[in-house]
């Protein structure tokens, strides 16, 4: 084992493989760390903290518990059934659920923030406090298609199991250092809230999209969403210069 490691250490294919993983998770543990912050912070300011580490704790241990289990993770990409011609693995069926239920509580959180005195219906307000139970079900359930999505990319890039679990451990480490900065922004910031919203409603399509195959490249998502958030930046300073002029 130890020679194991100190050639791997030799090997710069190996240091660029790791490097290149990294990168890429913490990209994608953006989309994590966004649900995230947008969940807890409905929860009682002394409850998001404790929240934010369990969530998070709980994404590295189904991303360390994943990665012993390759070989079957590996087989999830096989298609199981057909649906109209199009044949759907378990990683698509489990992309396909996790980009609905993004999109249907996007869209629920966005219909709150618009309506503060909504009608009774399927969106009624009384269902919109949220216990701090109901909050850990909610990121378990995102935690496991982000990690299961994280887990199939990561195999598909490096062959080494030490490279991919010092990149989970890595990303984990900026997700726990970034959580609260984010949340407290987002909380701070209305117009980011419906930013944030709006971001997981595009990545839940874009998951519904790549589990029906139709593959979306990230550049693309992620680009639209740095230009996004660089204007919404602009327009923060823009309010901010104006209440220090008046």
């Amino acid at each position: 084992m130890t020679e194991y490691l100190i050639a791997l250490a030799s090997d710069p294919a190996a240091w660029a493989a790791l490097l290149t993983l990294i990168a890429m998770e913490v990209v994608l543990g953006i989309d994590n760390l966004i649900f995230i912050s947008i969940l807890t912070n409905k929860l009682p300011e002394h409850q998001r903290e404790r929240a934010r580490r369990i969530g998070i704790g709980m994404a590295l241990l189904l991303r360390l518990g994943l990665l012993g289990t390759i070989a079957i993770i590996v087989q999830l990409t096989e298609p199981v059934i057909s649906v109209f011609g199009q044949g759907l693995s378990w990683r698509d069926l489990i992309l396909i659920a996790g980009g609905l239920f993004l999109v249907w509580k996007a869209t629920k959180e966005i219909h709150h923030n618009v309506d503060h005195n909504p009608a009774p219906d399927v969106f009624d307000r009384k269902t919109a406090s949220l216990g701090f139970a109901a909050a850990i079900g909610q990121i378990l359930v995102l935690d496991l298609v982000f990690s299961i999505d994280s887990i199939i990319t990561a195999v598909g890039m490096t062959d080494h199991v030490v490279i991919m679990v010092i990149a989970v451990l890595v990303t984990v480490a900026v997700m726990l250092f970034a959580a609260t900065p984010m949340a407290n922004f987002i909380n701070a910031n209305p117009t980011v809230v419906m930013l944030a919203l709006g971001f997981l409603l595009l990545i839940g399509t874009t998951l519904i999209a790549e589990g029906f195959g139709a593959h979306v490249p990230k550049g693309y998502i992620y680009a639209a969403m740095a230009f996004s958030a660089l204007i919404e930046g602009l327009n923060l300073l823009s309010r901010r210069a104006k209440r220090k002029a008046e």
